[in-house]
């Protein structure tokens, strides 16, 4: 088999792309449990450090 193009996103939708990913950076925080403090899913708390 021989190797195919590679398909990249149209420069339009790289915007898009870029806009959402954004914004899921900012809805996906939670308190900690610790200090009660906003911090990002899955990270260190900034505060605490727990």
């Amino acid at each position: 088999m021989t190797a195919l193009p590679k398909h990249w996103p149209s420069s339009r939708r790289q915007g898009r792309r870029r806009a959402t990913q954004q914004t899921a950076k900012i809805a996906k925080t939670t308190n900690c449990s610790k200090c009660n403090q906003p911090k990002m899913a899955g990270f260190l708390c900034p505060n605490c450090q727990q």
